[in-house]
């Protein structure tokens, strides 16, 4: 992956450009969907609190991780890879000369996201009817930990306590047996809210591009992660009466995972009737468990998973990764050589699209950025700012709003 530095893009090409999105978000939430947007083009706008001030020292996830020797502290890699292209302001809301900076800033905004939660917004005069009368066509999405029309509206909320909540710690002790409830080991909330806080700007734009309006969207960290959750576990519990358990049984397969090799793990997943019989001839067991009742058909397959997946286990382990690859992809059955993260960046399909990006920053040195994945073939994502040190652009970006 070692190689030579790139140059930032010059300018946004993407589909956003032009919108302005003043971002009171931090932490891997709203940062994470903010930096989705300004990847699209948009110019977002990242306002930070001095040390002292509400909220004060800046994003706390600055400081998550090791910075190289002689790099700023505030430059933390997890804040690194999800706050590129945007612009850093500093403000402390406590002073009318900064409030009042903030109230220029947004009259030229296209859209206010927070994370903040919205007594304190108030508290601060930034809820949605003070910032409306500031720009009468605001989108103004808050990212709340829980909706504000149940009871549990205002509790505070971050990615271990929504995945426990929202059901997220009950999947591997359905996967195991093991009766403990334990938490993916991924900010998955935090990516999935995200996600949900990304759809909602771009659908409240297209409402104000059609319509002139803009709008408050309030975005629920909790019931977005059930949502997301019980796509596939609500299952037996979606009738009246219910139909079956909860869980979708095929991925709460204790099978269901990397298979070992003679020298290492596949991925691989049959899927189709005809898939399934390629690959029982493929491994000599047509006669076998091809012809197993079992096995034979869709349905059959998914109420047998655990027995089938158990069965492939023990089969995977008679070859080697680069044996049963060679063997099973030109039968166009679903097989991948399985990865750890240290083996990502030589990875060559990832290596081919130019995944991982290195560039220079100026006051931490040399970096990667993951590349914006999604292609756009007439409007493309692109990369033309480094995660900013804080309240870099203030002067800048202040300068652009006019007095009051």
């Amino acid at each position: 992956m070692p190689g030579k530095s790139r140059e930032l893009a010059r300018e946004a090409t993407g589909p956003l450009k032009g919108i302005r999105i003043v971002d009171m978000t931090s932490v891997v939430f709203g940062a994470y969907a903010t930096q989705m947007l300004a990847d699209l083009g948009a110019d977002v706008i990242k306002v930070e609190s001095p040390p002292g001030g509400p909220g004060g020292g800046g994003d706390i996830m600055r400081q998550s991780g090791r910075t190289p020797e002689g790099a700023p502290r505030e430059l933390g890699p997890i804040y690194m890879t999800i706050n590129r292209n945007k612009r850093s302001v500093l403000l402390d809301l406590r002073l009318e000369k900064d409030a009042a900076a903030l109230r220029r800033l947004l009259r030229t905004a296209d859209v206010f996201a927070a994370t903040v939660r919205y007594d304190g917004l108030a508290r601060l005069g930034l809820d949605y009817g003070s910032v409306r009368a500031l720009k009468p066509d605001v989108v103004y999405v808050h990212g709340a930990g829980y909706g504000s029309d149940g009871p549990y509206a205002g509790e505070p909320a971050y990615d271990d306590l929504i995945q426990a909540a929202a059901g997220m710690g009950d999947l591997l002790p359905r996967t195991d047996g093991d009766p403990e409830p334990r938490l993916l080991p991924s900010l998955m909330a935090d990516k999935i809210s995200g996600h949900f806080m990304a759809q909602a700007i771009l659908a409240a734009l297209l409402h104000k591009q059609r319509s002139g309006e803009g709008q408050f969207v309030e975005v629920p960290m909790y019931e977005c992660v059930t949502s997301f959750n019980l796509a596939e576990h609500f299952c037996g519990h979606v009738y009246d009466p219910p139909t079956g358990p909860w869980g979708y049984g095929r991925v709460t397969n204790p099978y269901r995972k990397p298979f070992a090799t003679k020298d290492g793990h596949i991925g691989l997943l049959p899927y189709t009737d005809e898939q399934w019989g390629r690959y029982f001839k493929a491994v000599g067991a047509e006669e076998t468990h091809g012809r197993d009742p079992r096995f034979a058909g869709y349905l059959a397959r998914s109420e047998n998973t655990r027995a089938l997946y158990k069965l492939m286990e023990e089969i995977t382990a008679t070859r080697t990764t680069a044996e049963w690859v060679a063997l099973l992809k030109p039968l166009h059955i679903p097989v991948v050589a399985a990865k750890r993260l240290d083996e990502l960046p030589d990875d060559p399909h990832l290596a081919a699209v130019d995944f991982f990006q290195r560039y220079e920053h100026p006051a931490a040195g040399a970096y990667y950025a993951l590349r914006p994945p999604v292609r756009y073939l007439g409007t493309p994502a692109n990369i033309r700012r480094h995660a900013p040190m804080m309240g870099e652009h203030t002067e800048e970006v202040l300068s652009e709003t006019g007095e009051d």
